[in-house]
């Protein structure tokens, strides 16, 4: 099937045309904008050589100062120390909390950097993306409806959108990687417990979680350190695919176990959440890490499927069979406001309507229908759409495609099994929180947008990685 394709004509002429395309983006002024630095001194974009004569003024400046001297051994330059720790910390403590962290990271890179005349910046194609999107994000500020409101959400997203360049920074070699690692998946343990422990207790819940009307069964949805039992569920698929990865590449007997029960303790947290979306992106999370592992799962997972459905119990079944049923409160609600969204898209596709909580509710009731409340579009997607413009869903989509190619790649590339079920783990990770997202504006919560952009961060570092030793 494959030859029949590659020599049919339509085939022929939709290859020489992306080539076409893709030579005069090459010559054009903006591809050398944004060229990816090469070489020693980070190549000829004008961005590269901007970022080059800034890292020598710096070095100079700290010279000039001693600062060079003073700073010898300080724990300040411990780059890796305060990425792991805002990492360990980001599910667990406050916003601000956590935005100081991240602060005290790019801080300790800047002194890193500045002591450094040799160091150079770890560049992958995923660096252009996370740029894109900050800067769409700080953009999407200033042209708000309600730009004063709108700052603190701009300012926070693009700080943790910028997190993600620190992860291969500080990870460039496989220990680091792999510490990193293991500390996401001991905080997504630590978070877990605390959601099993609110049930094991039985603490009183928010009832605006639960329809009593078609799931009277359900008397609590944890949320644990996260607020909201959905935006629990986007964290943790985040982190259950590294959790499973890891009893496959620990390379002690104690590091197997406690990466299994760490994911044994995320997946029973992730049911208790009772979240539909959580668990449809599980199912794919899954099914796509089984496959890439070994394409024979893909029969095996077809009867593991109908077996499941039968063995279910039935107040799990009925859940997940609500999905798409408008007779259920959380269905419909969500479909009315997306059509909504799609109204306010027509008005807004362009530039968007501006960041943040106020900014929505400043522009969504005059397109609302049957008076709906909604702080937010209920779809990751469909709310950076409306709130960034085109350029905005572009970004968004071009991180989670450039992700997709560079662990493709790094699948490809890989030599040894180790690497290529890290890198199918954080494929499910992002399949996963994608299906999730198409239910729930994931970036809500800005701490689990923090978490998404660390694993794009841990992507672009395997990548990386896996790329200079291929060189080496």
């Amino acid at each position: 099937m494959r030859k029949i394709l590659e020599g049919s004509l339509l085939y022929r002429l939709l290859t020489a045309a992306a080539n076409w395309i893709d030579r005069q983006w090459r010559k054009s002024f903006l591809s050398r904008l944004f060229t990816l630095p090469k070489g020693e001194r980070g190549g000829t974009g004008v961005l590269a050589a901007l970022a080059h004569k800034a890292h020598m003024g710096l070095c100079r400046s700290f010279e000039a100062l001693r600062l060079d001297r003073a700073l010898e051994g300080s724990v300040t330059q411990r780059a890796f120390f305060w990425v792991a720790l805002t990492v360990f910390w980001g599910p667990i403590l406050p916003t601000m909390a956590v935005l100081a962290l991240a602060l005290l990271a790019f801080g300790s890179l800047f002194l890193v950097y500045g002591k450094n005349r040799e160091r150079r910046a770890v560049h992958t194609p995923l660096v252009k993306w996370v740029l894109l999107f900050a800067g769409v994000e700080l953009g999407s500020t200033l042209l708000s409806v309600t730009m004063r409101e709108s700052l603190r959400t701009g300012l926070l997203m693009a700080a943790f959108t910028l997190f993600a360049l620190t992860v291969p920074d500080v990870c460039r070699e496989r220990r680091e990687l792999d510490r990193l690692l293991g500390i996401m998946i001991a905080s997504g343990a630590l978070v877990a417990l605390a959601g099993v422990a609110q049930a094991v207790i039985g603490v009183e819940g928010n009832l605006v979680w639960i329809d009593e009307v078609e799931f009277s069964n359900i008397s609590l949805r944890v949320w644990s350190t996260l607020e909201n039992p959905n935006v629990l569920s986007e964290y943790l698929l985040l982190v259950i695919p590294l959790a499973a990865a890891g009893v496959y590449t620990a390379k002690s007997r104690i590091g197997k176990l406690a990466s299994g029960l760490g994911a044994a303790a995320m997946l029973l947290c992730l049911m208790l959440t009772w979240s539909r979306g959580g668990w449809l992106g599980l199912a794919v999370a899954a099914a796509l890490f089984l496959v890439l592992m070994d394409r024979r799962f893909i029969p095996l997972g077809l009867v593991g499927a109908v077996g499941l459905l039968v063995i279910m119990p039935d107040s799990i079944l009925a859940r997940l069979m609500s999905v798409g049923d408008m007779a259920d409160s959380s269905t419909s609600y969500r479909v009315y406001i997306w059509m909504a969204c799609l109204d306010m898209l027509k008005d807004y596709w362009i530039s968007g309507f501006g960041t943040g909580v106020p900014a929505f509710q400043a522009v969504y009731p005059h397109y609302s229908f049957n008076a709906v409340f909604a702080p937010h579009s209920h779809n990751l997607f469909l709310q950076t759409f409306c709130e960034n413009g085109i350029l905005g869903i572009i970004a968004l989509l071009g991180s989670f495609c450039s992700a997709a190619l560079c662990l493709g790649r790094t699948m490809t590339a890989a030599k040894d099994k180790r690497t290529k079920v890290q890198a199918a783990a954080l494929m499910a990770s992002g399949a996963g929180f994608a299906v999730q997202s198409m239910t729930d504006h994931s970036f809500y919560n800005f701490r689990v947008a923090l978490m998404f952009w660390t694993v794009v961060g841990v992507t672009a570092a395997l990548y990386a990685i896996v790329k200079k030793e291929a060189r080496e």
